[in-house]
C-alpha cells in the first residue's frame, strides 16, 4: 500500500518571475483538498502492480518497423534513454551527448541489460512514460496530479521560498536532495551523499507536509499538458484548481515534425547540476514527450 499524507489545499503563489521564462508568471492559485503519495512509486510498488496485472511498459514493447522508416533493423528493438557521463567537458547545450538510445533498458534494468534492481528496491521506479504512470495510478485508484497541486505539496507550507526546505540551497552546507554533486556536469559527480544515480526513498529529509524527493532524485509525471508560458492567469483573484494548456499547446515548436504531445513533469532530479540546471526547486517546469521514458524520470500519485 502506498503511504498517503492528507493534505487541506488552500492558496499560494505559483510559479517564480526570479529564474527560468518558463516559469513565470507568478500568479495566485488555490488547490482543494487531497492526498498525495509520501513519495515517488517505488520499484517494489511498482512490481506489485506489474504482478498482478500483466502490464508492459511502453519502454518493453516491441517497436513497429512503419513507425521508423528507413531505422535499420537491429535498432529496432525495446529500450529507452540512459544517462551516460561524457569522458570530459562537452558543449551543455546538446544534451544528445549524454543521452544514449539503450536498447533493452527499461524499469527492470535502468541502465540497460547488464543491470538490475535487486538493491534498489525502495528506490524510485524510472523508465515509465506517462500511459504507464497513468495505469498505475488507475490500478490503485488514485490519478496523476496537475501541476498546481504538485507545486503546492512541494512547498510544503513555505510561501515564494525558492526550494522546498526554504532559499538557502544549501544551507550550513548541508545538501538537502539528490542533486548533481559538483562543477563538472555531465562527466564527473562527486557522489558525496554516496549515490550516482538514484536514493532510497527517504534517504533525504521530507519537506514541510511530510513528502519526501520533491527536489530532486526523479523528474516526477503531472497529467497537465504542457505550455511554454506558464500561465495567463493575472489579476487579484486566485485561480481555483488550474489546469494547463492543450495537447496543441503541448507539442514543441522546434520539432515540427515530432506531432508528439508532452506533459509537464515538476521536482528535478540528480542531474540538476547548480552550474547548469538548478530546477529542483517547486516552481521549476520541463515538458517531457508522453511517449518517453527516462532513466531519471518516475511518478507519484494523487487521491
Amino acid at each position: 500500500m502506498v503511504d498517503q499524507v492528507a493534505l487541506a489545499g488552500g492558496e499560494f503563489v505559483m510559479g517564480s518571475d526570479r529564474h527560468y521564462p518558463e516559469e513565470a508568471p507568478t500568479r495566485r492559485v488555490r488547490v482543494g483538498a487531497f492526498r498525495m503519495g509520501a513519495g515517488p512509486v517505488t520499484n517494489t510498488q511498482f512490481a506489485e502492480f506489474v504482478a498482478d496485472t500483466g502490464y508492459v511498459t511502453v519502454a518493453e514493447r516491441p517497436l513497429d518497423p512503419a513507425d521508423f522508416p528507413g531505422a535499420p533493423e537491429e535498432n529496432l528493438l525495446p529500450g529507452s534513454m540512459v544517462f551516460t557521463p561524457t569522458p570530459g567537458p562537452v558543449d551543455l547545450r546538446h544534451l544528445s551527448q549524454w543521452w544514449t538510445w539503450t536498447p533493452g533498458a527499461s524499469w527492470r534494468a535502468p541502465e540497460g541489460p547488464r543491470s538490475g534492481i535487486d538493491t534498489r528496491h525502495d528506490h524510485p521506479v524510472v523508465h515509465v512514460a506517462h500511459e504507464d504512470a497513468l495505469a498505475y495510478a488507475t490500478w490503485v485508484g488514485g490519478s496523476l496530479p496537475t501541476e498546481a497541486e504538485w507545486e503546492f505539496a512541494a512547498r510544503g507550507g513555505l510561501e515564494g521560498a525558492d526550494y522546498t526546505w526554504g532559499d538557502d540551497a544549501r544551507p550550513d552546507g548541508r545538501v538537502m536532495a539528490n542533486t548533481w554533486i559538483g562543477d563538472e556536469f555531465p562527466y564527473r559527480n562527486h557522489r558525496t551523499d554516496g549515490f550516482e544515480r538514484t536514493t532510497p526513498i527517504g534517504f533525504f529529509p521530507a519537506n514541510g507536509y511530510g513528502l519526501f524527493d520533491m527536489a530532486g532524485n526523479v523528474w516526477e509525471w503531472t497529467d497537465d499538458w504542457y505550455r511554454a508560458v506558464a500561465s495567463t492567469t493575472s489579476g487579484c483573484c486566485s485561480a481555483e484548481n488550474p489546469r494547463g494548456g492543450t495537447i496543441e499547446d503541448s507539442y514543441d515548436p522546434a520539432q515540427p515534425q515530432f506531432k508528439i504531445p508532452r506533459k509537464v513533469v515538476k521536482g528535478g532530479s540528480f542531474l540538476c547540476a547548480d552550474t547548469y540546471c538548478r530546477r529542483y526547486r517547486p516552481a521549476a517546469r520541463r515538458p517531457q514527450m508522453t511517449d518517453t521514458g527516462m532513466s531519471h524520470i518516475g511518478f507519484r500519485v494523487v487521491w
